[in-house]
């Protein structure tokens, strides 16, 4: 039954796609088998046989069967590979996996459906609560007492960290970088800025903001003068580190997305993320490599450009495999990235953002956010609009949150026209 078997194929309920034998009888009569199905029905049937419990065997009996087989399966690979590691859970999971039909409607053959990561709950939600789930449990567990970390002036990562902090009871320091030509009030003061501060942080600025290694050299800086007042201190890093432990969150929703689509009973061909810091796109496709999968991930650059993100990639998939003693799963040809959306530059606006963000809101009820959620919706769109991604039918979208910035950009978004401000 081997010659059956493909390890490499991604199945909506988690067994194999039938590959039919090269000779014999099931060539002749042109049977495709699908070895561990038949495994699972004959199982089941022999259930039933004892115990009259369940009624007749339907297809819903199955795919309930082969679902919980799939949980099961999932849940204890990766625990396996998590163990000993932190953890402090803030995010309300699993997040909805939902199809958008009018979105889809507007592109033939092609559904789209979103992954709705901007519902994780804490401090307006969003992928990064996922994040901050393995570095604040490393704080707690050494013993930490304040948590520091740097950003864009509105950082849905420093809103996220400062809401966390708040709900730890630890003392919040965050550092505000000058990423954006943006001195606008709305920017400024308004959106995430104005919720880091609701939250109680203590708020530092930087002035340059594409100085990686002089931003967290500061904020290491604000943390030696606070261990010296008695504080217990813990930097969540801005650049690559040798253990980036906020991807290890986005291995954990690749084991969610997995049993969802066991659940919905169908197989994505593409998985679109936005890709940043580049922890969420690298988790998410080491989980997927992890569990067998063999989905197509597309990382969108909100940042800096495809080549540079896809070195960021690569190396925290490196040092993943590394800190968790894996083999490589990852390989070069997995890492795909494209900055079709990234002009005029991070958490800058263009029409192109504004017409996807706008797309959302009318279509899906949906809010994305300009610097990235609409910058990953707007890649997806104009690669299915000029053929890119034609080899694909069926598509989930990260939705990372971010909705709060939706406020900071307002002039922005009406100076393109998609928004009438005498409203």
């Amino acid at each position: 039954m081997k010659d059956w078997y493909d390890p490499a194929s991604n199945s909506p309920v988690g067994c194999t796609t039938a590959v039919p034998i090269s000779s014999g009888k099931y060539k002749e009569c042109g049977i495709l088998l699908c070895w561990r199905m038949a495994y699972r029905i004959v199982e089941c049937a022999a259930k039933i046989a004892l115990s009259n419990r369940y009624g007749m065997l339907d297809v819903t009996d199955y795919y309930t069967i082969e679902m919980n087989s799939t949980h099961k399966s999932t849940a204890g690979k990766l625990a396996a590979v998590l163990r000993g590691i932190p953890r402090v859970e803030l995010a309300h999971t699993p997040t909805p996996l939902e199809y958008m039909p009018r979105l889809s409607a507007k592109y033939d053959g092609i559904e789209l459906y979103v992954k709705r990561d901007d519902c994780t709950g804490l401090g307006f939600g969003g992928n990064k609560v996922r994040q901050i789930e393995f570095y604040l449990g490393d704080a707690l567990d050494k013993g930490c007492d304040t948590v520091l970390s740097t950003g864009a002036v509105q950082s849905n990562y420093m809103r996220t960290i400062a809401a966390a902090a708040s709900n730890l009871g630890l003392e919040c320091h965050i550092q505000l970088e000058d990423r954006v030509d943006n001195q606008s009030t709305d920017y400024q003061n308004s959106g995430n800025r104005m919720l880091t501060g609701m939250f109680g942080a203590a708020i530092h600025h930087y002035a340059d903001g594409e100085d990686e290694q002089g931003a967290d050299g500061e904020i290491n800086r604000i943390a030696d003068e606070l261990k010296q007042k008695g504080r217990k201190p813990y930097v969540i890093p801005l650049m690559p580190v040798k253990e980036p432990k906020g991807a290890l969150g986005y291995m954990v929703a690749a084991q969610e997305l997995i049993e969802q689509f066991a659940q919905q009973k169908f197989a994505p061909d593409l998985i679109v993320v936005g890709s940043g810091s580049g922890l969420t796109h690298a988790g998410l496709l080491f989980g997927l490599r992890l569990h067998g999968s063999s989905v197509a991930v597309l990382g969108v650059c909100v940042r800096r450009n495809k080549a540079l993100q896809f070195s960021r990639i690569k190396s925290h998939c490196s040092n993943l495999s590394a800190m968790l003693k894996l083999s490589t799963l990852v390989k070069d040809e997995d890492i795909w990235t494209d900055d079709s959306a990234l002009a005029p530059g991070y958490g800058q606006m263009s029409a192109l953002v504004n017409r996807a963000i706008q797309m959302a809101a009318t279509c899906e009820g949906l809010l994305l956010d300009p610097v990235y959620s609409g910058k990953t919706l707007a890649c997806a769109i104009k690669l299915i609009e000029d053929g890119s991604l034609s080899r694909f039918r069926k598509i989930v979208v990260i939705h990372t949150g971010g909705a709060p910035a939706i406020f900071a950009y307002r002039n922005e978004m009406a100076r393109i026209g998609q928004i009438d401000q005498s409203r």
